[in-house]
C-alpha cells in the first residue's frame, strides 16, 4: 500500500513539475533568428603583447576625442534603446558601473585615484531646478501670475556625443613595431545655457579604465555594416582602431590642451601635426 503512495506522489509530482517547464518554456519568447547567437557572449578579448620598460625606445602621450555623430562612429551611439541584443557605448557603461562590473574614477583627474560610486554621479547629473512659470490668475480675471515650479530632469545616455580617450603611443624595440594602448575613457555631455540652446561648455562625467573594462566590451556586440553573421565588439572596434578622432592634448611640459595656444583653424592644424608627427616617427627609425 505505501509503494503505491509513494508511486502516486512520484507521478502527481512529474506532472505539476512539466506544468510549470511547459508554462516557462511558453512564457520566453521565440528566437529572434535562424540561430542563437552565442560568439559574442562567450568572446574574450585578444591579450596585449607583453611589454617591458626595457622594451620602450619611444614613447608619446596622446588625448583625443571621439566624436559620435560622425558617421564612422555612430555604432558607439546607436540603438539609442536596447535592440536585438546590441547597446549603445554610454548603457553598455552605465550598465557596467551599475552592476559593479566596471569602476568608475571622479573626472576632476585622468589619474584614476578616487573612485566615485554609481549612485553618487547619478545624483549629479538627475538635476532638480527651480523656475517661476507664468499662469492665469484666479483671483484677478485676465491676468496672471508668477508661480514657483520644479523641474526634475533625469539624466539620459543620448545626451553623451562624444567620448576622450587616454593613450600611450610606443615603439616597442623587442618587436620593431609602433603601438599604442587606451588606458582611459571619459565620456562628455555639451552644458547649455537657461535657453536649452546657447551652448556653455562640455562636462566630463567620470573616466573610467580601459585595460580593467575590455571584457564587457568584449562581450557586447555592435552593429556590423557589412555582414549581420560577424557582428563586431566594442573591445573590437577599440583595438582595430575602427574610429575617427582628433587630437586635444598631447604631452607637454605646460600640461596644456591645444585650445590653450591655438584657436580656430590653427587647433585642428596642430591636431594634425601631432597626428603626423607619430607617423612620420615611426618611418624615421626605418632605412629605405
Amino acid at each position: 500500500m505505501s509503494n503505491i503512495k509513494i508511486l502516486t506522489f512520484i507521478t502527481l509530482f512529474l506532472l505539476i513539475t512539466s506544468v510549470k517547464i511547459k508554462a516557462q518554456v511558453m512564457d520566453s519568447p521565440p528566437n529572434d533568428g535562424v540561430y542563437e547567437k552565442i560568439h559574442v557572449k562567450n568572446r574574450v578579448p585578444i591579450p596585449y603583447t607583453p611589454f617591458r620598460e626595457a622594451d620602450a625606445f619611444w614613447t608619446k602621450r596622446i588625448w583625443r576625442v571621439i566624436d559620435m555623430r560622425e558617421k564612422i562612429n555612430q555604432p558607439f551611439y546607436y540603438p539609442t534603446t536596447p535592440q536585438n541584443g546590441r547597446r549603445s557605448f554610454m548603457q553598455v557603461v552605465l550598465d557596467g558601473i551599475k552592476e559593479g562590473s566596471i569602476k568608475a574614477y571622479d573626472a576632476t583627474s585622468d589619474e584614476f585615484l578616487v573612485e566615485k560610486p554609481y549612485e553618487q554621479f547619478m545624483k549629479e547629473l538627475n538635476k532638480t531646478d527651480s523656475t517661476q512659470v507664468e499662469v492665469p490668475d484666479p483671483n484677478n480675471p485676465g491676468q496672471t501670475m508668477l508661480i514657483d515650479t520644479v523641474i526634475e530632469t533625469t539624466f539620459n545616455p543620448t545626451s553623451v556625443k562624444q567620448i576622450r580617450l587616454k593613450e600611450d603611443w610606443f615603439f616597442d624595440k623587442q618587436r620593431s613595431v609602433m603601438d599604442v594602448r587606451i588606458l582611459g575613457i571619459c565620456p562628455i555631455v555639451d552644458l547649455f545655457e537657461a535657453d536649452g540652446v546657447t551652448p556653455k561648455g562640455q562636462q566630463p562625467l567620470f573616466w573610467i579604465y580601459f585595460p580593467d573594462t575590455r571584457v564587457i566590451f568584449a562581450n557586447s556586440e555592435v552593429y556590423n555594416n557589412f555582414n549581420d553573421a560577424l557582428r563586431l565588439t566594442y573591445d573590437d572596434i577599440f583595438f582595430k582602431r575602427m574610429f575617427n578622432s582628433y587630437v586635444y592634448k598631447e604631452s607637454n611640459v605646460f600640461d596644456r590642451r591645444i585650445t590653450e595656444y591655438a584657436k580656430g583653424m590653427d587647433a585642428l592644424l596642430e591636431s594634425e601635426r601631432i597626428k603626423d608627427e607619430i607617423f612620420v616617427k615611426e618611418h624615421d627609425l626605418w632605412e629605405y
